[in-house]
Parts: structure tokens; sequence; C-alpha cells
């Protein structure tokens, strides 16, 4: 029978972040060829989620916190380097390399729901960076009609080159966003194996094994 302590690590707010995170994105993800309400839903939500998850950052538990896990460059490269060892260093919160890896992937997916955001803004006129713009300018009847058809294809040709750009970007930034999923979820199953421990259990139920 084993003598190690269970101890609590996330709280189970950190836990419903998580999963909701995950639930959240593969129902994007597996929507972003259909221009449904889905898509445009789980984006908003994925965005709440990072928002709350910054907040929490700074003010939730001991090991949900950024400054319990961000280390220096040196430190990840001891962590490293640790690993090859016998008994290498274990961690209760993130080790130096999911802390950062936590910060990568919240990045990344800020980007991922910013450049969807603009796509939503230019393709719908909808969400939170559309915008109406209306000349003011006093004009003749004559002049306004040759200016409005003049703006008018300003605007589609402008339309269309930042549409584009900003398409490119969402799915750069997505295919990242699965790459580093893929890393993630490497460490995952290295570090448990590593230490022993069940990572994906800890995240389920809220603790660890005292090391």
């Amino acid at each position: 029978m084993s003598d190690q302590q269970t101890v609590q690590v996330w709280d189970i707010l950190i836990r419903i972040f998580h999963w909701s995170l995950v639930a959240a994105f593969v129902v994007a993800y597996l929507t972003s060829e259909e221009n449904n309400s889905w898509h445009i839903y789980s984006g908003y939500t994925v965005l709440g989620l990072i928002a709350f998850r910054v907040v929490w950052g700074f003010i939730g538990s001991r090991h949900a916190r950024f400054s319990d896990f961000l280390r220096s460059p040196s430190a990840v490269i001891e962590y490293i380097k640790n690993t090859r060892s016998k008994n290498p260093r274990h961690y209760l919160g993130h080790n130096p390399v999911g802390g950062w890896m936590v910060i990568a992937l919240l990045g990344m997916l800020f980007v991922v729901t910013l450049s969807g955001l603009k796509v939503y803004a230019i393709e719908e006129g909808k969400g939170p960076f559309a915008a109406n713009n209306i000349h003011l300018t006093p004009i003749t009847a004559a002049h306004a009609e040759d200016e409005a058809e003049g703006d008018e294809n300003e605007n589609e040709n402008e339309a269309e080159s930042g549409e584009e750009f900003w398409e490119e970007i969402h799915e750069l930034s997505t295919n990242l966003m699965l790459a580093l999923i893929a890393l993630h979820l490497i460490g995952v199953l290295f570090s448990s194996r590593l230490h022993k421990e069940n990572l994906v259990k800890a995240m389920l139920t809220g603790k660890k094994e005292q090391q």
C-alpha cells in the first residue's frame, strides 16, 4: 500500500475552465467549415474562458497563479536537463516547461479567436469589430452618386483584401494551435510517465500525490 498522501492542487474553477475550453475548442474546430451559430458561440466561449484564466492567474488559488509556474529560461533549461536523472524534480503544479506551454496555448487561442472575430465582422458585419461608416460631408446629389459608387468599389476591394488577410491568420493560428495541443499532450504523457502519476486524472479530481 502506498504511503504517499494526496494533496489538492487544482481548484474546481481551474478544472471547469480546462475541460470547458477543451469542449469549446473541439466544437469550434468541428464546425469551422460551416458558417453557423455553433462556431460563432463556441468562439465567444473560448474568448470568455481565456479572459477568466488571465484574471484567475492573478487572483486564483496557489497553483493556478502565474507566479507559481512561470519561471526563468534558466529554470526551464535546468528542468529539461533534470528529466534525465533518476530522481527528477517533481512539481505539484505546472513544471517550468508546462507553465510556459499554458501561456503559449492561451496566447495562440487568443490569436485564433481574434482573427475569427475579424473575419466574422468582414463577412457578416457582426461582432465587436463590425462598424458602420456613415459619410456626413454635405455634397451634391450627382457627386454623392459618383462618390458612393467609388467608395463602394474601394470598400469592396478593402473588404476582400482584409478578409483574405484575416482568414489566412485564422487558418495559420488554428494550425499552430493544433501543433501546440499535440505538444501539450505529448508533454502530459511524458511527465505522467516520468513522475509516475496520472495528470489527466489529476485535472479531473484536482488531486495529486505528494512526492
